[in-house]
């Protein structure tokens, strides 16, 4: 079997050691072989970082187990040509021996161009995804307190939902704020909040609002009210890093806009999970698979 990488290494990570292998040498007879174990601190992945460098390592492999792998390649990246593998796939290839270490075997299989790449963006790209879907999170969160408000205002009998299409909309968030703060909301402070394209729904929306709110339910209305408006401020700063971002992908973006039904939010998730370097899917049923 050919060697492709002369100068390779091996990596076993876990969640407070590294086990590193080099392998060195184009012929199996001649071939060097050191292991040695690091503590997963980030000195000590510095410590790791010179290591290779004084064996002169170009190209090295480690499995994609869990976020162990993370920090160890953000410290690497820059150095040397690193391969980010399956760990099934890793373990699934034929003719292990069980008395070869993790790291070595990993070393041997990079040694002969065994290992497939996995996908891994530029760190720009991986920030990018980071805040994509921490902002779903949250919105998720702010769904799950909306509904937790308008589930106790069913309770207490007011019907607020049943007349207005976006309870959480302008005209709602001034109706809610008054209901909070008084208990109850009357016509006048109907009036007041609503605006013009409600005005004919000025009496249902004032019936709609008479229940029987006692006071552990305002309780848990404004709980949920803070925590929206937390929620929102969150999700803001969130977008504003998105927004710089995406300032260096703004023809992805547009391009991405011309799709129907894609919008700016959607835009940022496609390029924060697939990158804007297609080179890496060699087909459209790659993209698809990944």
């Amino acid at each position: 079997m050919d060697v492709l990488m002369t100068r390779c290494a091996g990596l076993d990570v876990h969640a407070e050691t590294i086990v590193a292998c080099v392998m060195i040498g184009e012929q199996d007879d001649e071939l060097f072989i050191e292991t040695e174990t690091f503590p997963t601190l980030t000195k000590d992945l510095f410590r790791l970082l010179k290591w290779l460098e004084n064996h002169g390592i170009t190209h090295i492999a480690m499995e994609s187990t869990g976020v162990y792998w993370k920090p160890v390649y953000n410290i690497l990246e820059d150095y040397f040509d690193i391969t980010l593998a399956n760990a099934q796939r890793i373990k699934n290839v034929p003719g292990r021996k069980t008395d070869v270490s993790d790291a070595e075997w990993i070393a041997k299989l990079l040694r002969y161009g065994l290992i497939e790449k996995s996908f891994v963006p530029p760190e720009d790209i991986r920030n990018l995804r980071d805040l994509t879907r921490l902002r779903k999170k949250w919105i998720g969160h702010l769904t799950s307190e909306k509904n937790r408000i308008l589930k106790v205002l069913e309770c207490s009998n007011v019907k607020l939902n049943s007349v207005i299409s976006d309870v959480f909309g302008v005209s709602g968030r001034k109706l809610l704020s008054k209901l909070i703060q008084n208990g109850y909301v009357d016509s006048i402070d109907v009036e007041i909040s609503i605006h013009g394209r409600m005005k004919h729904k000025k009496q249902m929306i004032t019936d709609s609002l008479f229940g029987t709110l006692n006071d552990h339910q305002i309780f848990l209305i404004k709980q949920s009210w803070q925590h929206i408006v937390y929620l929102e401020s969150l999700i803001s700063q969130i977008e504003e890093r998105i927004d710089e971002i995406l300032k260096n992908y703004k023809e992805e973006v547009e391009l991405l806009l011309t799709i129907p039904g894609i919008k700016k939010d959607s835009a940022a998730i496609i390029i924060a999970e697939i990158g804007v370097n297609m080179e890496q899917f060699p087909t459209s049923q790659h993209l698809a698979s990944w």
